[in-house]
Parts: C-alpha cells; sequence; structure tokens
C-alpha cells in the first residue's frame, strides 16, 4: 500500500496555473529597504555647516558678554568693599592699577607711603612689607579683557570713606565693549557703558 502526502504551499509560494513554474513571492510584512544616497549626505552637510556658521558668532559674542560682565561685577564688588573695609577697620585702603604688554591688574592693598604697582605676572612689588596686600587680580592679554583706570591708585579714607581722587575705572572686551566704574570724591560707585554699549547697563 503507496501513501500519499499533500503538500500545502507555503507563504512564500502561490500555486501557479498549468503549464507555467511556481515563483516566490515577498511577504507582505517585509518593507523594503532605501539607502541614502552621496548627493543626501552632502546636502546634510551643507546644512549643518551653514547653521554652525551662524551659530558660532553669536556663541562667541555670548562668552564675550559673560566674561565682560562677570570681572566688572567682581571689579564693582572689590570697590564697595574696599570703602566698608577702610571705615570698619579705621584704616586707610587703597586700589592701584598696573599694565604691560602681557596684559593689566589691580591690586587692594593698606595705604602706606609706598606703592604697590602690580605686573600682568601677578608679582605685586610693594615698598613695604607683602602682609599690606589684600587681593591682586590679573588680567592676561589672552583673556580678551583689559582693567585700566584714569589714575594710577584711588585712596579710601578710614574716617570719611571718601576717595582721593575720584577715577573712572574701564573694564574692556576684545570685542570693543567696555564697562566703566566712576568712582566720586564721597566713594561712592556708579557703572555704566559707553557706546555701542553693553545690553542692561546705562549709557555714560
Amino acid at each position: 500500500m503507496r501513501l500519499h502526502r499533500t503538500v500545502q504551499p507555503g507563504p512564500s509560494f502561490r500555486p501557479a496555473p498549468a503549464g507555467m513554474s511556481a515563483a516566490p513571492i515577498a511577504p507582505d510584512s517585509v518593507s523594503r529597504q532605501r539607502g541614502v544616497t552621496l548627493i543626501e549626505c552632502c546636502a546634510v552637510i551643507a546644512v549643518l555647516a551653514v547653521l554652525a556658521g551662524t551659530a558660532a558668532p553669536v556663541f562667541v559674542d555670548h562668552l564675550d558678554h559673560r566674561r565682560l560682565e562677570g570681572r566688572a561685577s567682581e571689579l564693582g564688588a572689590d570697590l564697595q568693599h574696599l570703602r566698608s573695609l577702610a571705615v570698619s577697620t579705621n584704616e586707610g585702603m587703597r586700589i592701584s592699577f598696573g599694565a604691560d604688554a602681557h596684559g593689566s591688574c589691580y591690586v587692594i592693598h593698606r595705604d602706606t607711603d609706598g606703592s604697590c604697582p602690580c605686573t600682568s605676572a601677578g608679582a605685586v612689588a610693594c615698598d613695604t612689607a607683602q602682609g599690606d596686600v589684600l587681593k591682586t587680580v590679573v588680567l592676561p592679554a589672552t583673556s580678551g579683557l583689559q582693567v585700566a583706570a584714569n589714575v594710577a591708585s584711588i585712596r579710601i579714607d578710614p574716617k570719611m570713606g571718601t576717595s582721593t581722587p575720584g577715577g573712572t575705572v574701564r573694564l574692556r572686551s576684545a570685542s570693543g565693549r567696555e564697562l566703566r566704574h566712576v568712582v566720586n570724591i564721597m566713594g561712592r560707585v556708579r557703572t555704566c557703558s559707553p557706546a555701542p554699549g553693553v545690553p542692561g547697563h546705562r549709557r555714560c
């Protein structure tokens, strides 16, 4: 007795008409994959390059602005603290400025008969003991910031809290933006910015 087995066509085959061979058919669930062409890659790279070129100057300008405001805020706080320190300790206090080809600096020190000029290397050459130096801030030329004043130093009187002389301390960035701290003879400090101006600050 001979057994016969009936083979059912699988999902990849469809019975063909008489006289024709059956051909495999891809299942409906299989989706076709499409590759990315070289032209498409180049287009994406070009768009990214344009976006980067547009955003880079804005980012650099933002960093420049933040650095300037940060240093200006520190300098303003130092000037305010200088006056408070002179009155609270009943000692004359002074802020002196220095600059050379490699940068600029300022030093806060007790008022003595000698001066305390500073250098961009961070050295302070006081005529008296180094213990008179309370704080030194150095801005290298590579930082993109420069501090300068129209006077060599400003002295704060311990009894009246007045300044001798009054002066203007300028903090300038590489982009040309500038913030100024104006110290009047009463020892008070106001901040302003000359044209083109720094957003958020009054014009000088």
